[in-house]
């Protein structure tokens, strides 16, 4: 795999889930929370678009900026808290569903792609 093919599964996650949060805000609330912490108010539906909508423009500069070795090394340790917040507010404070968890699968495909880009672009700075 090329650290350019690493780049689009990193920005697809992003692309992907932050579209969803964007464009249908209510429906991951109602989906990706659990009821005791459910509300779906303008205000939280506001702020879970933002949240979206910051995803999405990293989603597309990762697809124009061009990654070096380091910056694959760095964001996979940037990932690193995303996991603890995964596994706390799933099975410790029960926030997200199962469903909810598709954030930890989004985050664990961007690590591994993180691995891998970094390892395609060492090589190619190599070269």
């Amino acid at each position: 795999m090329t650290a350019r093919l690493a780049q689009i599964y990193i920005a697809s996650a992003f692309l992907g889930l932050g579209g969803w949060a964007l464009f249908f805000p209510g429906h991951v609330i109602d989906v990706a929370i659990t009821e005791n912490y459910r509300e779906n108010t303008f205000l939280i539906r506001f702020t879970m678009a933002c949240f979206g909508a910051q995803a999405v423009m990293f989603g597309i500069m990762a697809l124009v900026v061009k990654w070096s070795a380091r910056a694959f090394a760095i964001f996979a340790v940037v990932l690193v808290p995303f996991f603890i917040f995964n596994w706390y507010f799933h099975y410790e404070m029960p926030v997200l569903t199962s469903i909810g968890m598709l954030d930890f699968a989004g985050n664990l495909t961007m690590f591994i792609a993180c691995f891998i880009g970094w390892r395609a672009a060492d090589k190619q700075a190599k070269l």
